[in-house]
């Protein structure tokens, strides 16, 4: 079980956030929204990203705002990512932990966290950057996650374990992208 969630030692996992997947996504603007800060995030307190696509020749790239903000992509055939090469990605940096979002909640991403579960490693799930293309499904793969030993956590609760302290050297820049985020939670 996840008790802290600290930097060191972690990766930010973006899985399958694709271009024509997510119109299909219920409330797919705020969980795109939501991947993007935590992708900005971890950008700026230096926690490495990557991120996954389902089959891409089928379903196409990832939104090319989420693929910017990863590091490498990886292109996979399985729902569970661990079957096709995240586990190596994750070992080449010494990850412990890993903080995951993605799509679809109960299909890839769920799958995906069991796999990182069953292999040891520490996982926290950011529920609002996670997405089915119904709620329901969302809300089943979040309880089932829960039950597995995932945490389940929201953006902010991430961005503050990252940071620690107020006395970070980045925390005037992350509350200056938590005020961004707050203004366009209040436009949508």
């Amino acid at each position: 079980m996840l008790h802290h969630i600290e930097r060191e030692g972690c990766v930010l996992v973006l899985v399958d956030y694709q271009q024509r997947l997510m119109p299909t996504i219920h409330g797919a603007q705020r969980v795109l929204d939501e991947a993007l800060f935590i992708g900005e995030a971890a950008r700026l307190l230096g926690v490495r990203t990557l991120g996954t696509e389902q089959n891409p020749g089928g379903l196409g790239p990832n939104v090319a705002q989420v693929r910017d903000s990863c590091e490498r992509t990886i292109a996979k055939m399985h729902f569970d990512a661990c079957r096709d090469g995240l586990l190596a990605a994750l070992d080449e940096g010494g990850a412990r932990r890993v903080v995951i979002a993605g799509c679809e909640a109960h299909v890839c991403l769920c799958q995906t966290t069991l796999g990182l579960l069953r292999h040891g490693l520490e996982v926290a799930v950011v529920a609002e950057a996670c997405g089915s293309r119904r709620a329901e499904d969302h809300a089943l793969a979040m309880q089932r996650l829960a039950q597995a030993g995932a945490a389940i956590v929201g953006s902010e609760m991430v961005v503050f374990e990252w940071l620690g302290s107020c006395e970070h050297p980045a925390f005037r820049e992350a509350l200056k992208l938590l005020k961004r985020r707050a203004a366009g939670a209040s436009a949508h």
